[in-house]
Parts: structure tokens; C-alpha cells; sequence
């Protein structure tokens, strides 16, 4: 080659060698991210929930009735729960005060069940020292109630949770403390009390002082105080700062919209700071948002609104399928995968008395478990336990449905499977896909056969449509196969960016791409 040719040549090259950097340069930190993401153990994580009071009875229950003097009840094991009367003097319900003698230590003898299911993380509701039952009336956040055992015993369950590859998150009700909570009592009483302003007193509040949503058992912390932030989460030994040091992982924050940016902020960053890793993540009704600035993640209830929305024929899925992909483009899928996929909870009816029709149930659960976050699995909801609202919702663990041949328990394990084995379902980005009767997305990372392709049809026909995936690395001819079934023969074949499938009746379909046995050719060979 000639200098003439070569200097016409030059360009050419430049743009070769500028290519060929940037795609180089692009990878490694591409692997890098799902790398990093798979270090962290909030991302995708499978969280199961636990009211102590009513997972395991305790076998230490003689020595502890002392503790449920009247008007408190402690119940047999066997009894549901059932709704209770209005105790005026009390300002509460008496279902508030039906307990069934659950403890941390008969706990901590079921956390093989926990562990056997695949989940990654145990969250407990309340266990700090309160009146009622459901521990969100705090007397104080320190001490635990001795319904449940001591701080000693809490940090033995710390350790015998981390023993087993799980982390321990707890529930942070830092908004109010409950009417009976001695330094209420004193700043009421006193004018002068060194606690007065830790609360909002004063005539122009209902019963004397600002209470959470008009309940009169529930009066609101006022954080502008700052001994009452002290308390909570700035000093070394402040409430979230020391469970954190005695073993705990992260905390839940009940009503943390009631807090605002600036304090849930603070708090989290007094988290990290304590342990760095640690998670915050706040019970936010609201749409997710710029909330997401301000704390790790959310209890998505805004997804779960979309989830049952097209399942139940409110929202049509391809409109719903848009809304998913707006609000992951408006948090950033850092925060999404760290956030909790909730469809049922201690607020909120049981999801078989939801969704009775098991095979709608199984529609909105394939969604929780391979949309972006962390899904929750409410105790007992493995076993097909039932409950409406509050406090049916909330009965004794029922061990008895226990068995083998317990279809619930075999689905559940079957959806905990497939995102274990499947690290896009984990830590995967998002992407949409475009139908017009589907509500369709892949989760994809940088390795092109670790793709997974969700096409979810809530109709009660079948559905067939041709569908593009923008993946550039899901070659030309690979089939499809049922991620669920895997055995079973292709779904469909992918091809130049495209594939037609047929999806069953309230069906989700969860595909993911194999390659074709040729002798030891493969068309990935130099993709990942």
C-alpha cells in the first residue's frame, strides 16, 4: 500500500480502532455493574415476614402469663383472629390486645423453614417495648417488649440468622410512640416536662396532642426536636444506630412519608454510616419517585397497584406495561431492585383471600417474583394460609398445613427456584417490551443466554402476537424455552430481533433463550 492510499485509509481506520475501544471499554464495566449488583445483598433479595408474636408458639408459655394481665388475652394457638371491640378508656380496639405468645426464641427454632424456602432476608414487624399486640405504640424503641424476650436474646437471633446466609431487617416506627408510653404520660401531665417537646401539644389537636391519622393511641413524635432525632437515629446510641451494632441489617420504616426527605436523609445516611450496606426501606403509598433520593428503596405499593390492576381487568395490560416501565425510568432500576414487591402484609388481606382463583393468584405472583425489586412472601402464604383484613390477616402461623402434598407450598418453592437460577431476575435491568395485549418486559444483564423474557396475558382467551425484543445479542434462530418447564419443547424461535408466541389464558409465560446443540458450534461464541 502506497502513502496516498494509506492516508485515504487513515480515517477508516481511526474509526475501526475508536469502535473497537469503546465497545471494549463499555464491556467490562457493563459485567462490572451486575457484579457489583450481585455483592449487594438487598438487590433482589426474597424477604419473608414474620409477626413474632404469632409464628411459633412459645415453650416457655406458663412462665410468661404473667405478661398479658387484663384486658390483655393470650390466646390458644388454635383460635383465629377475629375482630374486637372499641375500649374507650384504652382509645384502641380489643383485638389490639389478643396476643398468642409467639417469642425471638421459638422463632429462632423455625428459622430452618425460612431459611429452606430460599429466602435472603427475615423482616420482623415491631418488637420494641409497647402495650399492644401489634407493637406500633412504642413505650421505647431500646428495650424489646419481654412478650417477645430481651435484647441479649435478640442479638442470639441476630447471629443464628446470619449463621444461616440470611440478614435480619426490623421495623422502625419512628413517626409516633403509643399514648401510654411513660414520656407521653409525663409530657401531658406536665407543662415542664423534659419531654413536652418531643410531641405536638396543645389546644388545637383533638384529645390534646397531634395523633397519626386521628387514631388517639397513636401520638406523633415531633422531629423537629433535635433530641428527639438524637434518640432516634444521630447518637451512637440511638435506636437505629444500636440494633444495627447488635446484629440487625437494616430497618423498615413505618409511614415513612409522614417523616419527609430530610429526615428519612439523615436517617439513612446514620444508617450507613453505622453499617455501611445496611437498608432502609420506607412504607411509601405514594408513587416512588423522588422518594427514592432520600432512602434505599420502597415498599412498592404502586406496583403492585399496576400487578393487580391487570389482573383484575382494571387497567389494560399493554397501558399497564407502560405505566411499570415509566415509573423504572423515573427511580432508576438501582433503587427498584432493592425495593419490596408487596402484594400482601400485615395491613393488607391475605393473598389466597385476595385472589381466590388460583390460577389469577399464580398470574400476579410470576410477576412479583421476575419484576424488578424484592418480593415479600407474608408468613403463611407459602402454606395457602387465609385472612381479610386486619386482624384476619394477622392469625397464628398454621404449621399443620405443612406437608408435602401442600400445592402452594410446591408453587412458592417453584417461583423462589426460578429466581435463584436466574440472575437477570435478580439483578437484571429492565426493558419494555411493545405489545398490544400483553403486559411484556425483559430482564436482561451482560450476558446475552442470561436473558428472560416476561409476557404476561390477564385475558381469558389466548393471545398470539409478533413482538420485537431490542436485544442486538439474542441471536438469529434460538429457541425460546419455559423457564418454569424448561424440559418441555420451544415456545417459539427467536429471530432477527423478533418472535411470534401464542400466551395461554391468564397465563405468564417466562422464556429464556437455549442454544441449539450443533456439534459444539455456537452463534455466542463471541458474544456473552
Amino acid at each position: 500500500m502506497n502513502l496516498h492510499r494509506l492516508r485515504l485509509c487513515a480515517p477508516l481506520l481511526t474509526s475501526i480502532l475508536a469502535v473497537w475501544v469503546a465497545t471494549s471499554a463499555s464491556a467490562a464495566p457493563a459485567a462490572k455493574v451486575f457484579e457489583q449488583r450481585e455483592a449487594d445483598w438487598r438487590n433482589g433479595a426474597i424477604v419473608y415476614q414474620v409477626l413474632v408474636d404469632r409464628y411459633v408458639p412459645s415453650a416457655k408459655l406458663d412462665a410468661k402469663r404473667h405478661l398479658y394481665p387484663a384486658p390483655k388475652v393470650l390466646r390458644d394457638w388454635s383460635e383465629p383472629a377475629l375482630p374486637g371491640t372499641y375500649l374507650p378508656d384504652a382509645k384502641l380496639s380489643s383485638q389490639e390486645l389478643d396476643f398468642w405468645g409467639g417469642d425471638l426464641q421459638s422463632l429462632s427454632t423455625r428459622l430452618g423453614h425460612i431459611q429452606g424456602l430460599g429466602a435472603d432476608v427475615l423482616y420482623l414487624n415491631p418488637i420494641h417495648l409497647a402495650y399492644t399486640n401489634h407493637k406500633y405504640d412504642a413505650f421505647d424503641f431500646k428495650e424489646i417488649s419481654p412478650e417477645y424476650g430481651t435484647r441479649e436474646e435478640f442479638k442470639q437471633l441476630a447471629a443464628d440468622v446470619h449463621r444461616r446466609g440470611m440478614k435480619l431487617v426490623l421495623d422502625g416506627v419512628f413517626n409516633h410512640m403509643g399514648r401510654n408510653a411513660p414520656r407521653f404520660k409525663d409530657a401531658m401531665a406536665n407543662p415542664r416536662s423534659l419531654w413536652r417537646d418531643w410531641f405536638a401539644i396543645g389546644p388545637q389537636y383533638e384529645g390534646g396532642a397531634r395523633v397519626w391519622t386521628g387514631y388517639q393511641n397513636l401520638p406523633e413524635l415531633n422531629l423537629e426536636n433535635p433530641a428527639v432525632r438524637s434518640y432516634l437515629y444521630e447518637a451512637p446510641d440511638s435506636v437505629v444506630r444500636g440494633y444495627l451494632r447488635d446484629g440487625a441489617d437494616g430497618w423498615r420504616l413505618d409511614t415513612a412519608f409522614e417523616m419527609g426527605h430530610d429526615y428519612l436523609r439523615a436517617l439513612t445516611q446514620a444508617a450507613h454510616q453505622q453499617k455501611p450496606g445496611s437498608l432502609i426501606v420506607g412504607e411509601i403509598v405514594n408513587y416512588p419517585g423522588q422518594w427514592l433520593q432520600s432512602i434505599d428503596a420502597v415498599m412498592n405499593f404502586s406496583l403492585r397497584q399496576i400487578v393487580l390492576g391487570v389482573a383484575q381487568g382494571e387497567l389494560p395490560a399493554a397501558r399497564g406495561g407502560r405505566m411499570v416501565d415509566r415509573m423504572i425510568q423515573d427511580a432508576g432500576i438501582e433503587p427498584m431492585l432493592k425495593s419490596w414487591m408487596v402484594i400482601d402484609n400485615h395491613d393488607i388481606p391475605r393473598i389466597a383471600t385476595q385472589l381466590p382463583e388460583t390460577r389469577l393468584r399464580r398470574w400476579v405472583q410470576t410477576l412479583q417474583f421476575t419484576l424488578p425489586g424484592a418480593p415479600n412472601i407474608y408468613y403463611g402464604a407459602e402454606l395457602g394460609m387465609t385472612g381479610g383484613g386486619d386482624p384476619q390477616n394477622r392469625g397464628p402461623m398454621r404449621w399443620d398445613l405443612l406437608q408435602d402434598g401442600n400445592a402452594e407450598l410446591a408453587w412458592t418453592r417453584q417461583l423462589i427456584a426460578l429466581r435463584k437460577t436466574h440472575r437477570a431476575l435478580r439483578v437484571g435491568d429492565y426493558r419494555a417490551i411493545d405489545a398490544d395485549q400483553l403486559l411484556a418486559f425483559e430482564r436482561h444483564t451482560d450476558r446475552a443466554l442470561e436473558t428472560v423474557l416476561v409476557l404476561a396475558n390477564p385475558a381469558d382467551q389466548p393471545v398470539t402476537e409478533r413482538l420485537m425484543v431490542p436485544n442486538a445479542h439474542l441471536m438469529d434462530d434460538t429457541p425460546l424455552v419455559n423457564a418454569l418447564d424448561p424440559a418441555a419443547p420451544p415456545v417459539t424461535v427467536f429471530g432477527s430481533g423478533l418472535m411470534t408466541v401464542t400466551v395461554p389464558a391468564k397465563t405468564v409465560l417466562v422464556l429464556k433463550p437455549k442454544e441449539r446443540e450443533l456439534g459444539g458450534y455456537s452463534r455466542y461464541k463471541r458474544v456473552k
